[in-house]
């Protein structure tokens, strides 16, 4: 533990130290089309899971890659760690995510986030937050973006399950954009709030998409919570799971 708890350190000190810069490289995108800023900007979320990978000995495995679809869809994820929100990064084409306008407020990290063209609502504003999702939602679609929502709209501890909300579902019976469901269990190397992270081998598994069309939001809502969950139990461990068809670092 002493171990991880100095790796952490060492992580957590460039990840200070960087983040600034490459906020500056964020703000400068600003004239380029927002597929293209992202594309620059995506580029801190991977030198974080080298960094990850090489000073705190967390690698990760995806199972279902065959499963992404080949045009922009939604993907609804369990939400365990900020770790996927760099992964995934990484494992999907490039996306924006539906957030808390707060987030955009944080020194440095928020300036480089407003510039990746996220859907940044008030989770507290009920209707208004559900017409924002699916307006700019559909836009974003409709610019080559996939996007990316935790229904449980915060980080829940591995084995508890927080209550799925209806954003995701309600924006894809909006638009007819497939559903990717994901499960994965990172919240078991790098926890929620938690400083200390540990080394191992997270699993990520990508469902199959689940298409949309002609489904009210809470049956589409309850397809994809069935799936996620019942996943996270097959995951459980990774002792017993199948072989990974890719691996981080692969082409």
């Amino acid at each position: 533990m002493i171990l991880a708890a100095l790796r952490s350190t060492l992580y957590t000190l460039i990840q200070v130290i960087t983040t600034p810069p490459y906020a500056l490289i964020a703000l400068a995108t600003f004239p380029l089309k927002p597929i293209d800023r992202y594309r620059i900007i995506s580029g801190w979320a991977y030198l974080m899971l080298f960094l990850l990978r090489v000073i705190c000995g967390i690698r990760y495995r995806v199972i279902g890659a065959e499963n992404i679809p080949k045009l922009p869809s939604i993907v609804l994820s369990k939400h365990q760690s900020a770790w996927e929100t760099l992964a995934f990064q990484q494992i999907f084409p490039p996306q924006v995510w539906v957030l808390k306008k707060e987030l955009l407020r944080i020194p440095f990290f928020g300036w480089g986030l407003s510039m990746t063209s996220p859907i940044a609502i008030d989770r507290g504003s009920g209707k208004i937050a559900l017409k924002q999702i699916v307006k700019q939602g559909n836009d974003r679609l409709r610019q080559g973006f996939w996007i990316v929502i935790f229904p449980e709209g915060t980080r829940v501890i591995p084995g508890e399950r927080g209550k799925y909300g209806i954003g995701g579902a309600w924006l894809a019976t909006h638009s007819d954009a497939p559903v990717v469901p994901v499960a994965h269990n990172a919240g078991e190397f790098w926890s929620k709030d938690a400083f200390i992270k540990l080394p191992g081998t997270i699993t990520v598994s990508i469902g199959p998409p689940i298409d949309s069309t002609g489904l009210e939001p809470g049956e589409l809502n309850a397809k994809v919570e069935s799936w996620i969950e019942t996943e996270m139990t097959r995951i459980g461990d990774c002792k017993n799971f199948t072989p990974a068809r890719h691996d981080e670092g692969d082409d």
